[in-house]
Parts: C-alpha cells; structure tokens; sequence
C-alpha cells in the first residue's frame, strides 16, 4: 500500500505538474494497480478508540502533526524494488511524501 503524505517542506503543489492521470494510466497498463483514492482533510476526519468499554470518539486525526496522509493506493508489485520505482513515479513523490508498507494479510 502506498500512503500519500503531505510534507510542509517539499516543494509547492504545482496543479500543471501533477501527472497522476498520466501515472494511473501507466500503472493500470502494467498491470499494478488495484485501487486508489484521495482522502477528506484532517479536518473531516473522526477517531474512535474504546477504553474500557467505554466507546469514545474525537473529532480530527489520531496525532497532532503538520504532515497527514491525503491519499492511498493499493498495488501489487513483484518486490521492494518495483514499489519503489511505482512510487518514485507517483506526483507527490515530488510535493509530499509516499510511505510504502506491505499489506499483512489476516490470519498470517
């Protein structure tokens, strides 16, 4: 999975460098895409934790930071090595951050 960050010292958004159609259509050709999307701002978000039994829920995200995950996309990738060159090529790669992190299936 890839999870899209913002990243407050990276270069400014440019709206006429974002490539992502480009990059879908590239990654869908290959065959290593399986589902993506942008996410609501941390200002829309909702957390919910129990605490002995009790349900509590909060409004905005688990931590309080200046980077937040803006997005996601799921690839299958044969290795490290192709999600790395996947995500290199994604556009917030240049004005964020992109996490890569192996799904664990459950049950494993």
């Amino acid at each position: 999975m890839l999870f899209i960050c913002t990243d407050p010292s990276a270069p400014k958004y440019v709206a006429a460098e974002d490539n992502i159609v480009e990059w879908g259509a590239e990654m869908d050709s290959r065959g290593v895409t399986r589902h993506g999307n942008r996410l609501r701002p941390v200002e829309d978000a909702t957390t919910v934790t129990v605490r002995e039994g009790e349900v509590v829920v909060s409004d905005g995200p688990f931590a309080e930071t200046k980077e937040w995950i803006a997005g996601y996309d799921i690839i299958d990738c044969t290795d490290l090595d192709e999600a790395i060159e996947v995500a290199s090529k994604h556009p917030m790669a240049r004005f964020g951050k992109i996490e890569i992190r192996p799904v664990w299936p459950l049950g494993e």
